[in-house]
Formats: C-alpha cells, sequence, structure tokens
C-alpha cells in the first residue's frame, strides 16, 4: 500500500509522520504550484470549489509518482465538501488511475465502517500502536498551530525577519522528527524561548483577523501567505481557524457534548442564526467578536462559489457597518494573482492605520 492525501496546511505534514510511524509506505503530493492547479482545474466541474480542483492535482501527481491508495474525509451538510470524495473517485476512474480511495467518514454515520477504516490505515497494528501514534501526531499538529500563532505575533514587531523565518523552518523540521511526547514539550520551550527574544513589547501592531473558509485559511500556499505578508506590512493576524482545534471539536469534544463554539454561534445571532453548512455562521460569530475585542479589520477569505462563505459574505458588511470594524474580502480561485494580492493587503493596511491615526487625534 502506498498512501497519499491532499494537501491542507500542515496536516499533510502530520499525515505523512503518522503514517511513517506506522509502518506504511507514503508518497506526498508535491508541494501545490500552478502545475497542481493546471491539473486540477482541467478535470474538475468547472463550477467546483478552489480545494476540490486543487485536491484532484493533488491525487493525480501523487498517483503519477506511484501512489495507489487515497485516503479522504468524508462529510455532512450543506456544504459541498461531503460530496468531494465519490466525485473525486469517479473523475479518477474515468482517467484510468487503478487505486483504492479511503474515505474516513465521521462517526456518528457509522462507527463500525470507521473502526474498520482506521484499521486498515493504521496497517493492522494494534489498538494502542495506532492510538498512541495518533496522540503523538496530534500534538505535533497542536505544537506547529501554537508555532504559526507565536510566528504572526513576534513577526510584525521584529527587524530581524531571516532570522524569525530561519528559527522557523528549523522548528517545523524538528516537530515533524521528533517520536515522542516528551521531545515535542521540550521543543514547544524552546520555541518560545527562542521567538520571546525577538519580539519587542514596545510596538503596538495595527490588529487583524482573518475568518473564513478553513481550507483557504490553512493552506499557506493556496493563500498565498497572506498572514506571513500582512506581518510583514507591519500588522498582528490572528486566524480565527486552526486545524488542532477543529479535529478536537469535530473528533472529541463534541461527542461528549462539548460545543467550545457556543459563544461563537450566540455572537452570530442577531445577523444569522442557523447552520449553513462549512464555516459561515463561524465567520459571522467570529467577525462580532474580533470587533467587540478591539481589532482594526477583518479578512473575510473564501474560494470562488463557496456556498456557505457567499451567505456570510452578503451578512459581514452589516457586521461591519454596526461595529465599525473595517472589512476586506477576498475570494481565491486558479485565476487569482498575487500581485494583485498584495496591492489590496497594502491598501487595507494603509487604511487601518490611517483610521487608528485619525481615531487618536479625535480623542
Amino acid at each position: 500500500m502506498k498512501i497519499t492525501f491532499p494537501h491542507m496546511g500542515n496536516l499533510s505534514l502530520a499525515l505523512n509522520s503518522l503514517f511513517k510511524s506506522l509502518g506504511l509506505q507514503t508518497i506526498s503530493p508535491p508541494p501545490i504550484t500552478k502545475k497542481t492547479m493546471d491539473i486540477g482545474t482541467k478535470y474538475s466541474p468547472e463550477f467546483a470549489c478552489l480545494p476540490l480542483k486543487i485536491n484532484m492535482g493533488n491525487y493525480i501527481e501523487a498517483l503519477e509518482l506511484g501512489a495507489d491508495t487515497i485516503i479522504m474525509l468524508g462529510g455532512q451538510g450543506p456544504c459541498r465538501f461531503g460530496y468531494y470524495a465519490q466525485i473525486q473517485r469517479r473523475i479518477l476512474t474515468e482517467l484510468g488511475y487503478n487505486f483504492e480511495m479511503i474515505i474516513i467518514e465521521s462517526p456518528e454515520d457509522n462507527a463500525r465502517e470507521l473502526a474498520s477504516q482506521l484499521k486498515k490505515v493504521g496497517n493492522y497494528n494494534s489498538w494502542k500502536h495506532v492510538l498512541t501514534a495518533l496522540y503523538l501526531t496530534f500534538n505535533k499538529l497542536k505544537v506547529i498551530d501554537e508555532l504559526d500563532k507565536k510566528m504572526n505575533e513576534v513577526r510584525p514587531t521584529t527587524d530581524k525577519k531571516d532570522q524569525l523565518n530561519k528559527i522557523y523552518k528549523d522548528i517545523q523540521n524538528e516537530i515533524f522528527l521528533t517520536t515522542s511526547n516528551k521531545e515535542l514539550n521540550d521543543i514547544y520551550k524552546e520555541m518560545n524561548f527562542e521567538l520571546n527574544k525577538l519580539k519587542n513589547k514596545e510596538i503596538d501592531p495595527i490588529k487583524i483577523a482573518i475568518i473564513g473558509d478553513i481550507y483557504i485559511m490553512t493552506e499557506h500556499q493556496v493563500n498565498m501567505n497572506i498572514e506571513k505578508k500582512l506581518g510583514e506590512l507591519g500588522a498582528y493576524v490572528e486566524r480565527t481557524i486552526f486545524l488542532s482545534d477543529w479535529i478536537l471539536n469535530k473528533v472529541f469534544l463534541e461527542k461528549f457534548g462539548v460545543n467550545r463554539n457556543k459563544p461563537i454561534y450566540k455572537e452570530s445571532q442577531p445577523f444569522l442564526n442557523n447552520f449553513v453548512g462549512g464555516h459561515g455562521r463561524e465567520s459571522v460569530g467570529q467577525a462580532v467578536l474580533k470587533a467587540k475585542h478591539g481589532f482594526d479589520g477583518l479578512v473575510h477569505m473564501m474560494p470562488f462559489t463557496c456556498t456557505p462563505e457567499i451567505v456570510a459574505q452578503n451578512i459581514l458588511p452589516h457586521v461591519s457597518n454596526t461595529y465599525d470594524i473595517s472589512l476586506l474580502t477576498i475570494i481565491i480561485d486558479e485565476n487569482t494573482g498575487e500581485a494583485g494580492l498584495v496591492t489590496r493587503l497594502e491598501a487595507f493596511y494603509d487604511l487601518l492605520e490611517r483610521k487608528r491615526e485619525s481615531s487618536k487625534i479625535i480623542s
């Protein structure tokens, strides 16, 4: 079995580490490039959203390298993500690829089938071995998410950008090579120590929250490293979704009746009181929360034709007007260019800076 999986932020790095620890051969898709997008776009339905097209490009590139098994998540609800796996399997089969697709569905759909799938992708190791490997993988994902948060905190306050980027790469490599939770804990302490040395606490940067679709927000190649770009302009960036938090909520806490999104849903109620699929309701609720927490601006990111985020897109201007918080909407598809994105980010940052200066003069 030669396993592959789609890129989605740091998740693909974590899965690569997980499957290797279970004794499986993995073939990661090459990093997402224009070639990946071109392949995915060529073979996907025209009005499918961008993540489906990029996943298709990932699969084809990995199958061409020798992969024979694809791991993909299933889903349910109004978001079209729940249909991705079936559509992609059909397209790839019609293209003549010989492969097996293992779809990991939610436990409430069929717990017995889920257990069978996990046993298979666990290479028929003991449950103890599989669960230990999953626990370490989750912790790796958690620490690398903390690394991303720390980078966003330090980046706008330091002039040692090269040193900062080198530390990021070094620590990221250490995280995915480690084989124990104790080593991981040591790396976490080292990470905070090294990055805190670069932070200038005297600087009060412009604060921007990023809300929107989980795939676009977490996949840096697709969002063209927007957090880094805003940080280098001088903004503190807070992304509202991290994969480790999403997994913790969906896979564990919600199964025990704990929903950490309740405060977000409560804030969304005056504007949107229903589940609309994906993270549409979270986008609205987080926008209100960030406005109340004193953020200067919101960047709403979504793939072209994303149904849940289209709902949120139509509501967010009302949130912006109600709470006087500036809003920039960025819709990404295969034709989005980096130069245009940079121009819009620079203009938005300048707007926020002038708005803050004006408020100081008035007060």
